[in-house]
């Protein structure tokens, strides 16, 4: 185990401080990609709360940033719902992924909309594993699923996508 943990485990506060400034830009981007940078800082400020007073019951099945991302995830869906916001928030990162292709093959709102019809689940697999570049068991483990599940939903997911895709060029 990393020994900062370890140390804030039992309430040292620098390597308490180390952990939430290693993790935080992490969390926040995480965060910012579903609700938006407007509530991104207080989903990851409740992230950091819920870790401290988590982190005895942290038992390392998963990697700790897994873990954090975990509750981070937990965090954006209650303010999601809260606010009744739209999950996907994908604004942003479109408008990344359309600065770095030079001629996409379909345009961001179709993208946008198509991911917009897919389910919560099949939505969160994508984000997760497209947007976030996590690995099916990372994924498993933030949603609770098994691996297998994260793989048949991403495999649905993008079926989907592309139908949906096709659908709206013909």
């Amino acid at each position: 185990m990393d020994g900062r943990i370890e140390q804030a485990r039992r309430g040292d506060r620098d390597a308490l401080g180390l952990l939430v400034r290693e993790h935080y830009p992490r969390v926040y981007r995480f965060c910012a990609r579903r609700l938006g940078d407007d509530w991104a800082e207080d989903a990851a400020q409740e992230t950091f709360v819920t870790m401290q007073r988590s982190l005895k019951r942290y038992q390392e099945r998963s990697s700790f940033e897994t873990w954090l991302l975990g509750i981070a995830h937990n965090h954006c869906r209650n303010l999601s719902r809260k606010r009744r916001m739209d999950p996907s928030q994908l604004d942003a990162w479109m408008e990344q992924q359309a600065q770095t292709v030079e001629d996409p093959i379909f345009d961001r709102e179709s993208l946008r909309c198509a991911l917009a019809k897919l389910s919560e689940e099949h939505r969160e697999v994508v984000m997760l594993h497209e947007v976030e570049g996590l690995k099916y068991g990372e994924i498993g483990e933030i949603l609770g699923i098994p691996e297998g599940t994260v793989k048949s939903r991403l495999h649905h997911a993008f079926m989907n996508l592309r139908r949906l895709l096709c659908d709206d060029r013909a």
